[in-house]
């Protein structure tokens, strides 16, 4: 069965699936302050794991030793996680970036805008499983992308859609007439519709394949629902009607 949409990672909800452990679970937000670092460390110190073993090895450190040597864990282990030391008041907001926790595996995802940036992990929307292989290539190389470049994302799947309506025995080269053709053919209006608002076909169709700068990671989410409705419909129905028939 293909993830619902409303299990799709987003900087509007509270609850997803985590792009982590998978669990869809309560997300809690934090905002990004900038903490300038002091003019004797120009640069990040990035810590080695011989600090930790030299921490753990030194019988002078107290109790407080053993929290820094779980940090200095965190820090080797190159995952992202927050610090909550307050050790300076000298910070500034960071806009446009927000962080995302888990509530299940306590992971964090940071958001730049409205795209998760990290981790980098495809979305969890799967193609239908009867989706020509064209198309499921087109399908799979813009979950890749999406986090990063919805718009790339969005421009992969009308071209996606345009194989399909080929695949379907349409022209390809009039994606208006192939999708109200598919109408006629049993495909639900509905779909039709939804591919006006996204633009696939209507008078403000984009052409497949192009980049439209209007395009954002709502509209790539709808994309790939609308890729699985028209092969669930169009192929997979006809498909599992065939083999109760016979």
């Amino acid at each position: 069965m293909n993830e619902n949409t409303d299990t799709v990672p987003a900087i509007n909800k509270t609850a997803f699936s985590c792009p982590h452990c998978g669990a869809y679970t309560t997300q809690s937000w934090s905002r990004v302050f900038s903490d300038p670092y002091p003019e004797d460390y120009r640069t990040p110190f990035i810590t080695e794991s011989s600090g930790k073993e030299e921490i753990e090895n030194n019988w002078k450190i107290d109790l407080y030793g053993a929290g820094l040597v779980e940090w200095e864990k965190k820090v080797i282990s190159g995952a992202l996680f927050i610090d909550k030391q307050a050790l300076s008041t000298s910070v500034y907001f960071l806009g446009n970036v927000n962080i995302s926790q888990c509530y299940n595996c306590e992971e964090i995802a940071i958001w730049a805008r409205d795209r998760l940036i990290y981790p980098g992990a495809k979305i969890a929307i799967q193609p239908n499983q009867d989706l020509p292989s064209r198309i499921k290539g087109l399908f799979e190389e813009a979950r890749e992308i999406v986090a990063s470049s919805p718009k790339g994302a969005a421009a992969l799947l009308r071209l996606g859609i345009q194989h399909l309506c080929k695949e379907l025995g349409e022209s390809g080269k009039n994606i208006n007439q192939d999708i109200a053709n598919l109408v006629k053919e049993g495909l639900d209006p509905r779909v039709q519709q939804a591919l006006d608002i996204v633009r696939v076909i209507g008078n403000e169709a984009v052409h497949p394949g192009k980049i439209d700068l209007d395009d954002n990671r709502d509209t790539a989410l709808r994309l790939f629902d609308l890729v699985n409705l028209i092969c669930d419909r169009m192929i997979t129905h006809p498909k599992q009607e065939g083999t109760s028939g016979g």
